[in-house]
């Protein structure tokens, strides 16, 4: 009986076996069951909350779980534990998405995978996996970026759940899904178009889980000043998918390195190690054409990799389908709107609402307004726009009323024909008081409203 999977349960033979299986129903009559939340009424039901939503009804909540479709962005340490915890709580229709291909170093918390996986997808394997197990779940994956999906694959969902390990990505997400919300005449947004996003995330001993209700609640966007600059990098991406320099330098130091010299740690005060990890991520570099790798760059990343933590996965990962299930089916009050956890010198948790960011360019329509010189020229404004409170990566900028380009980065057609505006002063290309309109790959299908008044 050891070798039976979990799935098939407590055997039903006589014995000892039979008597826990009785001892299990009786046990489980008592105590209840998911299906008991759903099918009866309760005086927490959504609308009962702090962020009412919905109007439980219980005659149809196991259905409405049994026919949504969800989403869960990421398979990796979050995202394994989302899917088992979607496949327990009876949410079948499941898609996944993920780029990265399963590293040896995921075998210790990522469980749908096993060594025989190494090199292959992580959404294909997890999605398999899943599939296997628990016949009730119709789990699709996709293996690529969330970039290469369209707002009408987003919009198919009914909530998605990001498991996501970098805030870049959780920016373009947000924005994405906030541009699926659409008004109606009153300026009221259609709910229909609403689809929520349950956010988690950890770093060692500390985890969070967030809801956010599209132009209703705070988003991403909101609260990006309590982010800092990443400094540094899960181990998934570093092992799998480099993009950064610093990722070759972190799979230099904390992978290639104890390869190498197993029996001796990495002194960071020593200049020949540094030297050995900084040719080591150069070559990784140049084989994934990434430039900028320096060794000074070296110094500054090595201390900062984001330990993975499986205890941390498995609480955050249960309190984003927790979630997903209440706002699925309304029969319980909804997280307002974020949880942080805290279990680095016990476990403590902490719940707040995030206030909604008056300015926000994604959860608002305001126009936001900057004050700056007219000699200023306008690759120092965006240079600002980069640098500033924004963060855009690469902003393109017309001239709101008129529709003037004034810089557009693609494609190189057009970039060429308004590079010379980059060194030309703003009093020439504006006037005082102009609205600048912004877009960046930051915030797909949105556009920002810039008022730029001279401070001369």
């Amino acid at each position: 009986s050891m070798k039976r999977t979990a799935m098939e349960g407590p055997s039903s033979n006589s014995g000892s076996d039979g008597g826990m299986t009785k001892n299990m129903a009786s046990s489980t009559e008592k105590r209840g069951t998911l299906d008991t939340l759903l099918t009866r009424p309760s005086p927490f039901s959504n609308e009962s909350g702090s962020l009412p939503i919905g109007e439980f009804d219980p005659s149809n909540a196991k259905s409405t779980l049994s026919q949504a479709r969800v989403l869960v962005i990421g398979a990796g340490g979050l995202g394994c534990e989302i899917l088992k915890d979607l496949a327990m709580s009876g949410i079948p229709n499941v898609d996944v998405v993920d780029l990265d291909t399963i590293d040896v170093t995921n075998l210790n918390r990522q469980f749908l995978f096993r060594q025989k996986d190494v090199g292959s997808s992580k959404a294909d394997v997890a999605a398999r996996f899943i599939n296997k197990r628990c016949p009730w779940m119709k789990v699709t994956a996709h293996h690529g970026k969330i970039q290469d999906k369209g707002p009408s694959f987003y919009a198919s969902f009914q909530c998605i759940i990001s498991g996501l390990d970098n805030v870049e990505a959780r920016r373009w997400l947000n924005a994405t899904v906030c541009g699926l919300v659409e008004f109606d005449e009153d300026g009221d947004p259609d709910p229909s178009t609403i689809i929520p996003i349950i956010d988690g995330g950890t770093e060692g001993f500390a985890g969070q889980a967030r809801v956010i209700i599209p132009r209703i609640t705070s988003c991403f966007e909101c609260s990006l000043d309590a982010f800092p600059p990443q400094r540094s990098f899960p181990l998934c991406t570093i092992a799998e998918t480099p993009r950064r320099p610093e990722h070759c330098i972190a799979y230099a130091s904390t992978l290639q390195w104890p390869r190498e010299f197993p029996d001796k740690k990495l002194d960071t005060d020593s200049p020949d190690d540094m030297k050995w990890v900084y040719e080591k991520a150069a070559e990784r570099a140049a084989k994934y054409n990434i430039a900028g790798v320096t060794y000074m760059m070296t110094l500054g990343v090595v201390k900062n990799i984001i330990p993975a933590v499986a205890s941390t996965n498995a609480i955050i990962s249960a309190a984003c389908v927790n979630e997903a299930i209440k706002i699925l089916s309304f029969a319980s009050q909804n997280l307002n709107t974020y949880m942080m956890y805290m279990g680095a010198t016990g476990i403590h948790s902490h719940t707040f609402v995030y206030e909604r960011k008056e300015n926000c360019p994604v959860s608002s329509s305001a126009v936001m307004k900057m004050n700056i010189s007219s000699t200023k020229s306008l690759n120092e404004l965006i240079q600002q726009l980069k640098d500033g409170d924004l963060r855009l990566k690469a902003p393109s900028i017309t001239v709101g009323g008129s529709g003037t380009t004034l810089y557009m980065q693609k494609p190189p057609s057009l970039e060429q024909a308004t590079r010379p505006n980059l060194d030309k002063p703003l009093g020439k290309l504006i006037s005082s008081g102009e609205e600048l309109t912004i877009t960046d790959p930051v915030f797909p299908e949105i556009s920002v409203g810039l008022k730029i008044v001279f401070a001369d």
